[in-house]
């Protein structure tokens, strides 16, 4: 788990951190100005995260890892890999050998997959990446190379979408990094929360009511939200069995529709094959239920989580929690069937992770043993990765075998009413 901290609290960044964060702040700005003197949060998250030279995933500083701010499931143990791999075993004989992976991070799952199928007689899979930082495609590139380096010449990185898809598509921790809208209830009033400069979010101004501040000039507050984003909140609401009106005051979450539009635009260009996305989230009830009242949103920094996103620009990851009722809302639409949602942990057991540590791991060696058994107790226990991350396999063609969840599919919870969401 990532230790939770208040920015005073969080590891003073280098020198050439901070210019470069300055240099974002700077851009921000001038976004601002350019405008009407305030930018959606999901503007300013993709600018944080994906500004050129400057955002979080734009940068060549190190992400991954120990050595990073976050460490994924297959930065903990190959057995991650080799459970989706089984997984994938299932459904090759019947698609296009071509995996498209999505937000490929470190490149460690790649490696992962294109070994263990190789060892499941799948050497001859196809594997494309998309990846539009040129930093992150050079380390999975060396991370490829240095792990299966014969398997590198089936490899290619792309940076746009092809017209369709025949294959396996994959993303794990994708969606949560999309940016998101904030919004928050105040008197049946749906307000919108929007980046302003700090000089210009006193009350004073139309339409705005003051929010918290950042020591480089950037504030949080919240105005009144445009008609069209206002019935996209008391729809997903709606979704989430909230009754109408909508009478709360102080609720706040996030509405991610750019994770919604691109599991829509990817499932309308797979022409015959399977969608399968890991990530941490929840069914619309789960997601927006009126106890979750500050919403899911958060930073990671050098390890360490906190909820301050105006604190150093491009320094931290901004995260949210997933729809998985949106995720398959969109895929369904598009034409897709569901094999299946449930938690990782029942995942992983599905595609045997408790018998492949057995078979790989020799209690002889105390010490890796030790350190293998604390991965896996990190991807499969309720209070670390194992409930907080969710797996949904998405199919367009013939009859497909359903995704491996030990007897523990959760399909039906992805309806607000309980009903099953996908047959």
């Amino acid at each position: 788990m990532r230790a939770s901290s208040t920015p005073s609290l969080l590891p003073e960044p280098d020198p050439a951190e901070r210019d470069r964060s300055l240099r974002l702040v700077a851009r921000l700005h001038d976004e601002i100005a350019a405008g009407d003197g305030a930018i959606g949060f999901d503007r300013y998250m993709a600018i944080a995260l994906y500004e050129p030279g400057l955002g979080y995933y734009a940068s060549d500083r190190r992400k991954f890892g120990p050595a990073g701010d976050f460490v994924t499931a297959p930065e903990l143990t190959p057995l991650f890999g080799a459970c989706v791999a089984d997984q994938l075993a299932a459904w090759l004989p019947g698609i296009a050998p071509c995996l498209w992976e999505f937000g490929a991070g470190s490149g460690e799952l790649a490696a992962q997959l294109l070994s263990e199928l190789e060892a499941l007689g799948f050497g001859s899979v196809q594997y494309r990446i998309f990846e539009l930082s040129a930093a992150l495609r050079a380390r999975q590139q060396a991370t490829i190379a240095a792990r299966v380096p014969h398997a590198l010449d089936r490899v290619r990185w792309l940076d746009a979408l092809p017209d369709r898809f025949d294959g396996i598509v994959l993303a794990n921790e994708l969606l949560d990094a999309l940016p998101v809208r904030l919004f928050e209830l105040n008197q049946g009033r749906v307000l919108e929360r929007v980046v302003t400069r700090a000089s210009e979010a006193a009350p004073a101004r139309a339409g705005l009511t003051p929010g918290a501040a950042s020591p480089i000039g950037l504030a949080l507050t919240s105005r009144a939200a445009d008609p069209a984003f206002a019935r996209s909140v008391e729809a997903r609401l709606a979704r989430a069995g909230w009754p109408a009106p909508l009478v709360a005051t102080g609720y706040r979450s996030e509405l991610g529709e750019q994770a919604a539009a691109w599991v829509a635009s990817v499932s309308e260009r797979l022409a015959d094959g399977v969608l399968l996305l890991i990530d941490y989230g929840f069914p619309a009830a789960e997601l927006y239920h009126p106890s979750r009242a500050s919403g899911s949103f958060n930073c990671h920094y050098r390890h360490r989580s906190h909820a301050e996103p105006l604190w150093r620009p491009g320094l931290s990851d901004i995260t949210a929690h997933v729809d998985f009722s949106a995720v398959h809302d969109a895929a369904s639409r598009a034409g897709l069937s569901c094999l299946g949602y449930g938690s990782q942990a029942a995942f992983l057991l599905g595609c045997g992770l408790a018998q492949r540590f057995t078979e790989r791991q020799s209690p002889s060696d105390a010490a890796g043993y030790a350190q293998a058994a604390q991965a896996l107790q990190m991807l499969v226990s309720e209070a670390e990765m194992g409930e907080l991350f969710k797996v949904i396999a998405l199919s367009r063609g013939v009859d497909r075998a359903p995704l491996k969840l030990a007897g523990r599919d959760r399909r039906a919870a992805l309806d607000a009413d309980g009903s099953a969401a996908c047959e």
